[in-house]
């Protein structure tokens, strides 16, 4: 309700009511609006430096939001580091050792993120330390998990090369013990039955019946299936890795020059062709084109007791028999 304002009169000795003039009552109503409409727009200005709008509420709990889920990635990729860190261990000192193969330098396994600013772009934001560490430590174990992947790659090239070298190598007896009568002869300086001299011997002799089976003592390609004056029917097979091993004095060949043969495969039987004096298999293993003593690579078949005493028996022979 308006204020009714009054004046003294002195001519009637009275009070009399002012009555105000319409443009004064236009201009207080302008300057009332006005007052009012800053004050309000004062107190909005002033609220809002204190209340959040809806918008800004959800932009703050998506920040919030965010930087939680960076700080469970830098968690996991501290977990994930951990366990390639491990990985990279057993690649190093287990695995590539097995394989002789050479370790990784730590240089090599963590190249190539040095020199350039590559993180410029995620600077000037309220978070960008944060996001540059993480991004970095992404960026490193990225670089960790292609070097270890290509690592893992070489040792299976590796373990396969290894099954195939360890597959070819003369491992086995090639007649079985069954059929043995005797170790007749070993290897080295022995009576040559023949020429009645000490002679280097440089194979095993197996005393076995006549047509006792013969085996391939390793994988390998048969490169001579043919007779000889000296060993008679014999057999050569070349096993890779520098292995090579000779099969003589067979009665039959059973297999033949070119042919691909697995360990345990039968090339032929036990004879007494070429110089020689009885039924038996000569054997010999050559390395890098030198032969060596046989008895080492009977592993595949001799528990060391069986080892032991046919090392006993063939250094007792005193004659070989071809």
């Amino acid at each position: 309700m308006a204020k009714v304002k009054y004046y003294y009169d002195p001519e009637t000795l009275s009070y009399q009511q002012i009555e105000m003039r319409k443009r004064d009552k236009f201009k207080n109503t302008v300057i009332g609006l006005l007052g009012f409409g800053l004050a309000a727009f004062l107190g909005f200005f002033i609220l809002g430096q204190f209340l959040e709008s809806p918008k800004e509420k959800a932009q703050k709990r998506e920040l919030e939001n965010l930087k939680l889920h960076y700080e469970l990635l830098g968690k996991r990729m501290q977990e994930t580091s951990e366990v390639l860190s491990d990985l990279e261990q057993r690649d190093n000192y287990i695995y590539r050792t097995y394989f002789e193969a050479n370790p990784i330098p730590e240089e090599q396994r963590k190249a190539g993120y040095g020199g350039v600013n590559r993180y410029k772009n995620l600077e000037g934001f309220n978070n960008s330390e944060m996001i540059k560490d993480v991004t970095k430590r992404l960026d490193v174990l990225s670089k960790q998990i292609v070097v270890q992947s290509k690592s893992l790659d070489e040792i299976v090239t590796l373990a396969k090369e290894k099954e195939e070298m360890l597959t070819s190598i003369p491992a086995i007896q090639p007649v079985k013990r069954q059929d043995l009568t005797r170790v007749a002869s070993g290897y080295g300086m022995r009576m040559h039955p023949i020429l009645k001299i000490r002679k280097m011997h440089n194979g095993m002799d197996f005393t076995a019946p006549k047509g006792a089976p013969i085996y391939a003592s390793g994988n390998g390609k048969v490169v001579r299936a043919d007779r000889s004056a000296t060993f008679g029917k014999v057999v050569y097979i070349e096993h890779g890795y520098g292995y090579k091993t000779i099969y003589a004095h067979m009665s039959k060949i059973a297999t033949k020059k070119g042919n691909k043969v697995k360990r345990g495969d039968l090339i032929g039987y036990v004879g007494n062709t070429g110089r020689s004096v009885s039924a038996h298999l000569h054997y010999e293993v050559h390395k890098n084109g030198r032969p060596v003593n046989p008895i080492y690579y009977y592993y595949g078949d001799l528990s060391p007791k069986e080892f032991l005493a046919m090392q006993k028996a063939s250094e007792e022979a005193s004659q070989s028999f071809d």
